[in-house]
This record gives C-alpha cells, sequence and structure tokens, in this order.
C-alpha cells in the first residue's frame, strides 16, 4: 500500500503547486490594477483577491475551510488578531478569515520567492527581524493600518513553531501596540495547518479539515507599557489551552 500512496502523495503535492501557480498567474493582472486606488483602498482590494485565490484553490486540492466561533465575533470591530505560526498553510486560512479590513505582517523572505513575492509585497506589511529599522518601520506601518481602521494580524512566535508544545515563546511586539494604540487582541488558532502540509517538506501536502477557531478577544483598555509581560502572558495562556483542546499535545 505505501509502495502506492508515496507516488499518489507526489502526484497531488505537484497538481497542488500547478494549480496554486495557475491562479496566481490569473488574480495578478488585477493586483496590480488595485495598486492604482491607493495604499488604503487598492490593499483592501488585493485581500478580497487572495480570498478568492485562496478558496477556489482550496476548493481544487480539496481543503475544506471551516470557521469555528468560541465566543460571537464582531466584524465591525478593528483588532489585532494573533495566530499560532507552524506551516506555510497558515496564509490561507489568515485571508479566508479577513472578512473585515486587515493588513498582515509578514517575513521580507518572501519577496524573494518569484511572482509570488510581487503580490506578497502589495499585500503584507513587511519586516525583518534581524534589521532594526525594518522593525521599526514596520511597527509605524502597522500603527498606521490601525489608524485608517483597519485590523492587523501578527504572529507573535515569529517563526515556525517546530517543538512539541503549542506554542513557542511570544516576541512583545504585538503585546506593546496593542496597549499604545488600545486595540483589543483576538486570538484565533489554526488547528489542522501541520496536517496539512507540514514545515519539514512541501512534498507532505493533504487534503482534509483545516479549522480555524475564534476566541474572545482581550480588551487591553488601561493597561500601561508596564503591562506588557502580563498581557503577553495572559494571551499565551488563552491560546495554548484552546490548542489542547482540539489537538494532543504533552502535558503543560
Amino acid at each position: 500500500m505505501k509502495l502506492l500512496v508515496k507516488p499518489l502523495q507526489y502526484i497531488y503535492c505537484v497538481y497542488a503547486l500547478l494549480t496554486f501557480i495557475v491562479l496566481m498567474f490569473i488574480v495578478l493582472p488585477f493586483v496590480l490594477l488595485s495598486l492604482l486606488f491607493g495604499k488604503i483602498q487598492g490593499g483592501n482590494m488585493i485581500y478580497q483577491l487572495c480570498r478568492f485565490w485562496a478558496a477556489v484553490w482550496y476548493v481544487l486540492i480539496g481543503v475544506n475551510h471551516k470557521e469555528i466561533y468560541e465566543h460571537p465575533h464582531d466584524r465591525s470591530k478593528q483588532y489585532i488578531f494573533v495566530a499560532n505560526h507552524i506551516s506555510y498553510m497558515d496564509i490561507p486560512p489568515i485571508v479566508l478569515i479577513a472578512h473585515q479590513p486587515v493588513r498582515i505582517l509578514g517575513k521580507y523572505e518572501m519577496v524573494k520567492v518569484p511572482v509570488f513575492g510581487w503580490i506578497y509585497r502589495a499585500a503584507v506589511i513587511l519586516v525583518d527581524r534581524r534589521n532594526s529599522e525594518t522593525r521599526s518601520r514596520s511597527v509605524r506601518a502597522l500603527k498606521s493600518a490601525l489608524k485608517y481602521h483597519i485590523s492587523i494580524f501578527i504572529f507573535p512566535e515569529g517563526t515556525f513553531n517546530e517543538t512539541p508544545l503549542p506554542l513557542k515563546d511570544f516576541f512583545d511586539g504585538a503585546f506593546r501596540i496593542a496597549i499604545e494604540t488600545e486595540t483589543p487582541i483576538k486570538p484565533v488558532l489554526l488547528v489542522d495547518t501541520l496536517d496539512r502540509l507540514h514545515y519539514k517538506s512541501l512534498f507532505k501536502l493533504t487534503p482534509g479539515v483545516s479549522r480555524v477557531v475564534y476566541l474572545e478577544e482581550i480588551p487591553v483598555k488601561g493597561l500601561s507599557i508596564a503591562d506588557i509581560q502580563q498581557l503577553k502572558s495572559d494571551v499565551y495562556a488563552v491560546m495554548d489551552a484552546g490548542l489542547r483542546r482540539y489537538r494532543n499535545y504533552p502535558p503543560a
């Protein structure tokens, strides 16, 4: 059986990559056209195009996007979304849950990917954590988005979590911005993305469900910079407990 499954796995992965590329080239002209409408309106249009791209791709490769609301979510409000980060397949569900204007903080390295990098550069707020100047620039861009009533999305772990635990340690950035701008934090869980595509290989992609779980928003009004570590700890605890409800992990 394994001798049969492995070739089928490779064929499926090549098919998924080809459909991804074809859809990318279909979307690309509209993304470039959206740039003419400016950073705000044009940026919102680009995210709608990316939602279309992700939704069609999921259908073609047999991935079922599912949203679970443990608490009501007010799409009219502005949030700092935070999520766990464990797979390249984290990106499609983030785009699919963009039911309101949002900007994602993304790693600068991805702009180097041919063609895809053009769309990526147009859609995300770039950060190179190794460079203090670009970190400062990305923080200003995130705060600017919030001023225009656009939510932001940050992976507080910074990079893939390759540990056996639900989460890696969080960076301070999302929580500092939340306190400084008095923007509530909305934790979301990407439950199945590791099963859909393991970070070790692009040839481990599989069809199936991809659940996104909305947790209760965490208010920050009245907090000061001195409360960053406590806020970070509180959000970590909520997300850790949430991931343990949906997946099996070693005891805390």
